[in-house]
């Protein structure tokens, strides 16, 4: 049976108020978007954190980002299995069908996927071990990167691993062959970012000296 239940009092009261004012400022907008369809420039694959807020941090319209969020922001390897991928496929359907230029992974700092993945593979949540956690077993995307970073002092790992959440996706990008020839032909370019949420600044991926530098 289904179990669902009207919307809270106070999304109601939220939608009335948006409808009262930023559609009805803009009507004309909408209305070509729902009319022409959508056109992202970019698409921007980010944390499902609330406090991640990628449309406010870049000034977008709407309209303007095709965005896929899941726990840390991960993007698996290349797995043509026949099995139900809901980043790969959205991934793909921005590539291909999209056609967008530009794609974006925003990473961020305090991230608690991170923080979970760190803890695992630490020895420290034997809970996320178990075949039947779904975080786990998504966090498991990260072990690459927990390898990477397990030498460094431990005040020091969850903000290298953070950083390596945004660089394994890049990675695992480039293993899906649509993406690959999109980006060696010119027609799409990727990108990382993290988000210092406390300090509100980004730093982006420099492969040129293979570290994060801050956007000036």
């Amino acid at each position: 049976m289904n179990q669902a239940r009207p919307l809270p009092n106070y999304l109601v009261q939220r939608y009335h108020g948006w409808r009262a004012t930023a559609f009805q400022e803009n009507r004309v907008w909408y209305r070509r978007l729902a009319e022409d369809g959508q056109h992202p420039r970019a698409m921007v694959i980010a944390c499902c954190d609330s406090r991640v807020h990628v449309t406010s941090i870049f000034g977008a319209d709407t309209g303007e980002f095709f965005i896929h969020r899941n726990i840390a922001n991960l993007v698996p390897p290349y797995a043509p299995d026949g099995q139900q991928h809901g980043t790969s496929a959205a991934v793909e359907y921005a590539v291909n069908t999209l056609k967008v230029a530009h794609l974006v992974v925003v990473g961020h700092t305090s991230c608690g996927g991170v923080q979970g993945c760190l803890a695992m593979c630490s020895g420290h949540a034997p809970e996320l071990e178990e075949k039947s956690s779904f975080v786990g077993r998504w966090m498991d995307i990260l072990r690459p990167g927990y390898d990477r970073v397990a030498d460094l002092p431990p005040e020091q790992q969850v903000r290298a691993l953070e950083r390596q959440a945004v660089l394994v996706s890049l990675e695992n990008l480039m293993t899906f062959p649509f993406i690959r020839t999109a980006v060696e032909s010119g027609d799409l370019s990727l990108h990382g970012v993290l988000h210092d949420i406390a300090g509100g600044l980004l730093e982006q991926y420099d492969p040129a000296v293979d570290a994060f530098v801050d956007i000036a």
